[in-house]
């Protein structure tokens, strides 16, 4: 009675239309960069410039404003940073920010020499509601090339951050800090400057171990050929080894050119994909906003265990940090993501990436299939082929296996096992597909022995009852694998399977004697829109010959079905368990991060919005739980195969374990009380 309570309870959504449509209701946070105009040597001019761009980070309800290296004061102005007149100068211009901060939604994040404890400093000094929060010198100093530092400041002291009397307030200073929201504490950040992350220990690594989810850099970073990659790859890498979101943002016009030239680059990475990215060499410069999921690098922390270990070596020392607690109240009215996301995550938007990713993916699923035809010394093999989209995929890579290996395509068996309800067109490109590729290509009828059978059953479809239900079905599936592997034995090879990464998450196969089971399946690790993708992409490289690719082309063009149900309209599987790129969708999020269902309705409608409206989303997402959940007992049996996408593989031997009586309760109770019944 109790569970029935919670369930229906559970219906009722207590979310509103305008907090589900906010970033930072999902665990985002919005953060801004600039390289504003330099005026050299002027801190109230560069104020100004600072200030305006600080409005318009306000504007957009970013979280966090990041300005390049000494903005305040520029950064090529050599001797003149010794002048009292320019620090006293920087000091005003501090104060005039200061005070601003009171109306401003951003944390400012200003680049400034400042004299503290007897030397001077190049600083990164953050403010935030009239406080300066604190104040992180540069750990290393660059002093070679046309960099000469050391003449001017000093280093950063080595442990300990000291509480130093600064504009009016006692303000935290030292490197070893990082800055945390009193209510979010995945919303956390390190700061530091330039020279800091080319160095062989950047002090970010030990900020991101400490607990920062975001790595600021400050940057008067000179431009010369092949740098700003050079920056960028800094970038990409720190963010995936410190499991974190680097931002980073460079002196752009109007810094000195006695010698130098700036670029004004402004990047921002999370986890090792690109964000956000600015125009560089701009006279006129623009706010560059990223939205950052700072929940899920939180959850990606908690499952990489090198991390947890790496952090627990330096325990000692992480301990000494100071961690400074800032107070912000974050929006909640409608703020949708201003990021791309990518519709298809198990394929790259990125025209190039694709390309090199299918060519890592279709070789992984032949390097598997070689090694194992190696290893069983077995000679032939045997592959059902229906003409539709998986088993078209299966044979390609069976027919390049066989290729490198020298094996005779002839020992490919290929059968064609037509049923009630097998169209014409499916058929074809069965027959066109196995000649095209030169195996041994066979057919085999099912209806004779699937007739029997139902009869056996005392089905009413036996007797013309239009009775289709899910034993109807199953006759037809699991006989065409029953009689795969009798012509395996009898041939003395082995059976490849189909069946996709998409149909394991949805349960959408035939258990045991069925399309569930093979002896080893290239298939299970490659989710249904990669092997669209692979297809089209085998096709347009010409892997094989003209004949071959105009087949596949034409595969592609054909419905999803697993024609078992005759009738005047073709059977459709997306209609039965949801659109196979939404499905896609939700099990990368749901398996690779572990989102909350919430989320990965918000990330599903930021990305597809304008082809499904918002109640098919929910629908199609809490049907994939009920799914996904329901059917663990058949991903708990399953047979060999490579694991492909980093989005992860559902072997019970690779990176997925759960209990088969798992339930799904919790997860639609998260899913219907944190969204809307409907958007306004």
């Amino acid at each position: 009675m109790l569970r029935r309570v919670r369930l229906m309870a559970s219906r009722k959504s207590s979310a509103s239309a305008k907090s589900f449509q906010s970033l930072y209701t999902h665990g985002f946070v919005r953060v801004a960069a600039c390289a504003p105009v330099v005026a050299p040597a002027d801190p109230a001019a560069n104020a100004e410039a600072i200030l305006k761009f600080w409005r318009q980070a306000d504007a957009e309800k970013a979280a966090v404003l990041l300005t390049p290296e000494l903005s305040i004061s520029g950064y090529a102005i050599d001797d003149l940073f010794l002048q009292e007149t320019l620090l006293d100068n920087v000091e005003t211009a501090l104060a005039t920010l200061k005070a601003e901060s009171e109306k401003l939604f951003p944390i400012l994040i200003v680049g400034a020499p400042i004299r503290m404890c007897g030397a001077l400093y190049n600083c990164a000094v953050v403010i935030h509601r009239g406080e300066v929060l604190g104040i992180v010198p540069k750990s290393f100093l660059p002093n070679y090339r046309e960099f000469y530092e050391k003449r001017y400041f000093g280093v950063a002291p080595d442990r300990h951050v000291h509480a130093i009397p600064f504009l009016g307030d006692g303000t935290n200073f030292g490197a070893n800090q990082i800055f945390f929201h009193a209510d979010n504490p995945d919303f956390s950040f390190h700061v530091e400057i330039c020279e800091d992350f080319w160095a062989p220990t950047p002090p970010s690594t030990k900020g991101a171990l400490a607990g920062a989810n975001i790595l600021f850099n400050l940057s008067a970073s000179n431009i010369v050929i092949g740098k700003a990659e050079d920056r960028a790859v800094l970038c990409d890498s720190q963010s995936r080894r410190a499991i974190a979101a680097y931002v980073f943002a460079a002196a752009g016009y109007g810094e000195s050119t006695t010698d130098l030239a700036w670029d004004g680059q402004i990047i921002a990475y999370e986890m090792g994909e690109q964000i956000a990215e600015g125009e560089r060499f701009s006279r006129e410069p623009k706010l560059v906003t990223a939205d950052i999921d700072v929940a899920r690098i939180a959850q990606q922390r908690i499952r990489n265990g090198t991390f947890r270990d790496a952090a627990a070596r330096l325990r000692d020392e992480l301990y000494l940090w100071s961690r400074i607690r800032f107070e912000q109240e974050l929006p909640t009215g409608p703020l949708p993501l201003k990021r791309k996301l990518d519709r298809f995550p198990f394929v790259p938007d990125d025209l190039a990436r694709r390309d090199r990713d299918c060519f890592e993916a279709y070789n992984i699923q032949v390097q598997g299939l070689a090694k194992r035809i190696e290893a069983t010394n077995t000679k032939r093999v045997v592959i059902g082929v229906s003409g539709g989209i998986d088993s078209t995929h299966a044979l390609i890579v069976i027919a390049r296996a066989f290729d490198l290996l020298g094996l005779p395509r002839k020992n490919i068996i290929g059968v064609t096992m037509p049923g009630f309800a097998t169209s014409e067109g499916t058929k074809a490109n069965a027959h066109a597909l196995m000649s095209a590729l030169g195996i041994d290509a066979r057919e085999v009828s099912i209806e004779p022995l699937a007739q029997r059978m139902l009869e056996d059953l005392n089905h009413p479809a036996a007797r013309g009852e239009q009775v289709y239900d899910v034993a109807y079905e199953n006759v037809q599936a699991g006989l065409r694998t029953d009689y795969l592997f009798r012509l395996a034995n009898k041939e003395g090879g082995f059976v490849v399977g189909t069946g996709d990464l998409s149909e394991l998450a949805l349960g959408w196969c035939t258990y045991g004697v069925g399309d569930h089971m093979s002896h080893y399946n290239v298939n299970g690790g490659a989710p249904k829109t990669l092997i669209q993708h692979l297809i089209r992409w085998v096709a347009d490289s010409n892997l094989f010959d003209t004949h071959t690719s105009k087949t596949l082309l034409s595969v592609l063009s054909g419905e999803i079905s697993p024609e078992l149900i005759p009738g005047d309209t073709q059977q459709s599987t997306q209609a039965v368990v949801g659109p196979y790129e939404l499905q896609d969708f939700n099990l990368y999020w749901f398996s690779r991060y572990g989102l909350k269902p919430s989320k990965i309705l918000f990330l599903a409608w930021s990305a597809w919005r304008d082809k499904y409206d918002y109640a098919t989303l929910r629908q199609w997402l809490a049907l994939f739980l009920k799914r996904f959940f329901a059917n663990q007992y058949k991903r708990s049996a399953v047979p060999n195969g490579p694991k492909i996408v980093s989005g992860g593989a559902l072997s019970p031997r690779g990176d997925w374990r759960m209990p088969s009586d798992a339930s799904a309760t919790p997860w639609l109770e998260e899913l219907h009380a944190n969204t809307p019944d409907k958007l306004d």
